[in-house]
């Protein structure tokens, strides 16, 4: 059985891993984003929509099946990793043939070369998903903590050196291939695992059986989740894309973070206590209260201060991405609650129930996309917020019946935390009046939204305010 210690040490190494590689990216985001264009960005944009896409069929599925399988041994895992090697080189292969096509539909001749560069990152996901899968399966994420972070720091250096040396759009090139090119080479040197020179594909079958329903609830994502830029690359201009994909990349950093861990974690723990389902309904019970409780202040917390944020970190050519933050703020704050509820459902083996629920999301987004798509960017900004509040309710919806778990006790869970963000971000917002400069302002914005919170968690006594002190002071004592 997995201890609570188990869970708490690999979701704070997982957690530090994920805060660590996003608070170097987002510095170097920073300096990149003063040394180039917004049109550039865009230009990536346009090509993330297919790269993003073709990714799935490697990142989905089959790492899922082998999280899943309680008994997976090595011939399941060499199987699947000369699977998903064959499988990149394929796609790279087709994103090599495609790219004269892309860039014609785009009207812009220089893709060509960009897209068949940037699609070598498909080889290395290849080569590392497997190991990946494996430090997830036996809750090893200290490994993580260490190739993602090496492999940041490394890209970081290979992008601002290419943007200070003029190469433009070849810099965020650069920097997206170094990352993936050394977070391989160093998850290869720290993770164990290696491949045998054994392949069954009689067990990729039995794999395939769960894995295809995850590959394709994935992949009905991935194409839903680039439809909009898709859309807004090919009706507007590459700058309206360049604010709307700054304005979500904030949020989403923060959202990522805290999802990726719990997510990575979570799965594996549940997937072990399979048979347990009162034991599932506790860990996705505490799950959704501690990370609303964090997320909730996060992006209420930015969402009051978008605008002093992004004059003073990304200058006054990115004030048009200030709306668009904002509503991915709330847009991002109940990921935790999709993530929880659709692990349980995943551990629970019922990956038939998980591509179903993707299906009528995905019919509902559509709807709302073809609904916006003309009117505005900014329309179809708030079209993904409706969606996503919809899809929580869904997402929550088999929970009822596995697990005795409905939307309506969920939201009792999640209601101190959403009050308690609702007071901290009006007290925070109400700063901006005085009248300070930027700096002044949102260090007391900050100072006052982690005061605030802590002191009404405090005076709560909120159940996950406690259990995140405990957990840390337990950790400080071990280590002491």
């Amino acid at each position: 059985m997995i201890t609570a210690k188990t869970v708490t040490t690999n979701f704070f190494w997982r957690f530090f891993e994920r805060c660590g590689a996003q608070f170097v990216s987002f510095v170097v985001s920073i300096i990149l984003a003063r040394l180039l264009e917004p049109s550039v960005y865009g230009e990536i944009a346009l090509i993330t929509v297919f790269t993003c896409i073709l990714q799935v069929f490697i990142d989905s599925g089959m790492g899922c099946a082998l999280i899943q399988k309680k008994n997976a041994d090595d011939l399941d895992f060499s199987s699947v990793f000369y699977f998903n090697v064959a499988m990149s080189v394929v796609l790279y292969g087709i994103m090599f043939a495609v790219a004269p096509f892309i860039a014609k539909f785009y009207n812009i001749p220089h893709l060509i070369s960009i897209i068949r560069v940037t699609s070598l990152m498909f080889i290395f996901s290849g080569i590392r998903n497997i190991q990946q899968s494996y430090v997830s399966k036996n809750l090893i994420f200290r490994k993580f903590f260490f190739s993602t972070i090496g492999s940041t720091i490394g890209s970081a250096i290979v992008g601002i050196s290419m943007a200070y040396m003029g190469y433009g759009v070849w810099a965020l090139v650069g920097q997206q291939l170094a990352n993936a090119a050394l977070g391989t080479l160093i998850l290869w040197g720290t993770v164990p695992w290696r491949p045998k020179l054994i392949f069954s594909l009689k067990r990729l079958k039995r794999l395939f059986d769960f894995g295809w329903k995850m590959l394709l609830s994935s992949l009905l994502n991935a194409g839903y989740t680039q439809l909009r830029h898709l859309i807004i690359g090919k009706m507007y201009t590459a700058k309206d894309l360049a604010f709307y994909d700054r304005g979500h990349t904030f949020p989403n950093i923060i959202a990522t973070n805290l999802n990726a861990s719990i997510d990575s974690v979570l799965l594996p723990v549940m997937s072990a206590e399979q048979d347990d389902k009162n034991r599932v309904r506790a860990m996705t019970r505490r799950a959704i209260s501690i990370s609303t409780y964090v997320m909730m202040p996060m992006m209420m917390g930015l969402a009051v201060c978008a605008e002093p944020i992004v004059r003073l970190v990304l200058t006054e050519k990115w004030l048009p991405c200030v709306p668009f933050l904002r509503v991915f703020c709330f847009t991002f704050s109940f990921w935790p609650v999709h993530t929880s509820n659709l692990n349980a459902i995943q551990a629970l083996g019922r990956s038939d129930l998980f591509l179903k629920l993707e299906i009528i999301k995905k019919i509902i987004g559509l709807v709302a996309v073809l609904i916006t798509m003309k009117i505005s960017v900014m329309a179809m900004a708030y079209s993904l917020l409706v969606t996503s509040v919809l899809s929580q309710i869904i997402n929550s919806w088999p929970n009822k019946k596995l697990l005795a778990y409905d939307y309506l006790a969920q939201l009792h869970d999640m209601f101190p935390q959403i009050a308690l963000s609702c007071i901290m971000g009006g007290c925070v917002y109400c700063i901006q009046f005085i009248g300070l400069n930027d700096v002044l302002t949102l260090v007391l914005q900050v100072v006052a939204g982690i005061v605030v919170y802590t002191l009404l968690s405090k005076l709560f006594k909120i159940e996950s305010f406690n259990y995140i002190f405990n957990a840390i002071l337990k950790m400080v004592n071990r280590k002491k």
